[in-house]
């Protein structure tokens, strides 16, 4: 469908919010995405199809993908390129830009992916590739892979993303954008393309400071992570290599931050009439970390008819026919009868085990509770601290209650502390392969992290506060009545209530650097599951299924894109 005519309206000029991101997942099939950043991105887009939101979105194309992850049977995790048939998914558009790198023009072309709401409307997704012929052959591979290569790929990335995305917006006819969203710092260098946009409008060749306010009054910002890894810097000897010289840019106050950085994180939060944070407590941790800014929350949520499973969708339908358009109705799960919630659950969890049984000859069995953990492997979302206590983890599973646990997650190339947290997993495998069944299914994407999340019967979530900016598998999980057992962090300390919606791992940090003993964690996680999540599992499993069902009523109606998208357009989109 051509996105320009649609039902007779023409779709460009109605388009006021266009949404910048690094990465985007919108399907299994297309390789665009490494984690919850481009899945709540996807997500976002979809739930703003299902609502009429007047909205194009622009990332970049990524031919081979992140990578496709592939385990050794010591759990060394190796990385191969992650093809995809983007031509076969997306259609080409005929118009061409170019951005300047390192005074050389880099040609553009893009992609197009419509992304169709409930009600029939389309969001446009383009997708900027730099492989086309006019390039270098160096150049044509920097669309090539997400987030791979040095920093000076990155930038150029980035250059392209940020100024190429505008440049190609424009030339595809969106000439009337009110509101630009900068998803995370990665595309921050959208600014210099509007502060340029801003000169050549007054007749000028070169920026003053007053063209700051112009674009500042266009621009919304969503700051993601605490962690240090994902805020972008670049040293401005590098920054000029790349942009040029640009001494009009560069000494504008606020473009650079401790006089010789480009801290794209800061190049947004000192561009943008808004900001916001993914979760309350992310909020209060950002303005810590950024002082002197007004940093809003806007908790994360996850697409409901993305994430709830098909046997639980065939429930909603017959219960609460609604759902899809009005994800709050989902309250009414707690008028579903308990005997159709759990026969609903052991479909997905069948469907769990016959491919972790098929995929890892575990033998995992469906009468075990089963604990699910897949995130991105890395340090401070601690996925061993599970295995720190073998011998307590034997008792409870010998004496309380058979348990079993299936892990999942993709550690970035070059994070080997992360590759070497997978390989402690598997070591655990085989220490407790006589006590407990440990499972890790490899190359986790999307469609795996569905089957997961919507099969396990506890949902394990164990993040170093205050490093979890929201987290949104615990949200699937949810949605699929599955309850969780996590640290206090991100989105799970609004998401908690205790026995009613899962169960809480320690206690919250308060700030930033305040020491946290780890150990403790690790023994509230056991004494949780010894004298609590086991027994209750085992021996009333009325009570199990009725909190599943709040899971759904409480969380499941509320930490969804839906309710997301309407506060970024009460708060965030609509402001004057």
């Amino acid at each position: 469908m051509n996105t320009t005519l649609i039902n007779g309206v023409d779709t460009k000029k109605e388009r006021y919010i266009a949404y910048f991101s690094m990465e985007i997942g919108l399907d299994e099939k297309m390789c665009t995405y490494s984690g919850g950043l481009g899945v709540l991105a996807g997500d976002t887009i979809k739930s703003a199809a299902d609502l009429n939101v007047p909205l194009v979105a622009i990332t970049l194309l990524y031919q081979k993908g992140y990578f496709h992850q592939r385990l050794k049977q010591d759990g060394w995790q190796l990385e191969e390129p992650a093809l995809w048939n983007f031509d076969k998914l997306l259609k080409e558009e005929a118009s061409r830009v170019f951005v300047t790198l390192e005074g050389r023009k880099v040609y553009i072309r893009s992609w197009r992916y419509d992304v169709k709401g409930i009600n029939g409307y389309t969001i446009p997704v383009y997708f900027l590739d730099a492989d086309i012929s006019e390039n270098s052959e160096w150049d044509r591979q920097l669309t090539h892979y997400l987030y791979g290569g040095d920093e000076y790929y990155r930038i150029c990335q980035e250059v392209i993303l940020g100024i190429g995305g505008l440049k190609m917006l424009r030339a595809l006819g969106y000439d009337k954008i009110k509101t630009f969203h900068i998803n995370e710092g990665h595309a921050a260098l959208l600014t210099l393309a509007l502060l340029d946009e801003t000169a050549e409008k007054a007749g000028r060749k070169s920026l003053i400071q007053q063209d700051v306010e112009s674009v500042r009054s266009q621009c919304v910002f969503t700051t993601h992570t605490p962690v240090a890894a994902g805020h972008d810097k670049f040293s401005l000897n590098l920054a000029r290599k790349v942009i040029g010289d640009r001494k009009d840019f560069f000494s504008l106050q606020g473009v650079l931050y401790d006089v010789n950085t480009l801290n794209m994180t800061y190049l947004g939060l000192n561009f943008s009439r808004y900001i916001n944070g993914v979760a309350r407590k992310h909020s209060e941790i950002s303005k810590l970390m950024f002082a002197g800014y007004q940093i809003d929350a806007i908790t994360n949520g996850v697409h409901a008819a993305t994430w709830v499973a098909a046997p639980f969708q065939e429930l909603f339908d017959r219960y609460i026919p609604l759902w899809r358009k009005d994800n709050f109705s989902l309250r009414y799960a707690l008028s579903i009868s308990k005997k159709h919630l759990w026969d609903a659950h052991m479909k997905c969890k069948n469907r769990l085990l016959k491919l972790v049984n098929n995929e890892t000859k575990v033998e995992m069995d469906e009468n075990t509770l089963t604990i699910g953990f897949a995130r991105r492997a890395t340090a401070y979302k601690r996925a061993d601290l599970f295995f720190s206590d073998f011998e307590r983890l034997k008792k409870i599973s010998n004496y309380v209650g058979k348990i079993q646990i299936i892990y999942g997650g993709k550690a970035h190339p070059r994070d080997f502390v992360g590759k070497e947290i997978i390989k402690k997993i598997f070591s655990a495998k085989k220490e407790l392969q006589s006590n407990i069944k440990v499972a890790y299914l490899e190359n986790y994407n999307m469609t795996l992290g569905k089957i997961i999340t919507s099969g396990v019967d506890i949902w394990l979530n164990t993040p170093e506060p205050p490093l979890e900016a929201s987290g949104t598998s615990g949200m699937k999980a949810a949605l699929n009545g599955v309850p969780s057992l996590s640290v206090l962090d991100g989105w799970w300390i609004e998401g908690c209530i205790e026995g009613l919606t899962g169960w809480s791992i320690g206690e919250p940090v308060r700030q930033i650097k305040e020491y946290k003993d780890h150990s403790q964690d690790a023994q509230s996680l056991y004494d949780k599951l010894e004298h609590v999540v086991v027994p209750l599992f085992y021996y009333n499993r009325n009570r199990f299924t009725e909190i599943m069902a709040y899971c759904i009523a409480i969380n499941g109606s509320f930490f969804n894109t839906q309710r997301m998208l309407q506060e970024y357009m009460l708060n965030a989109y609509l402001i004057s």
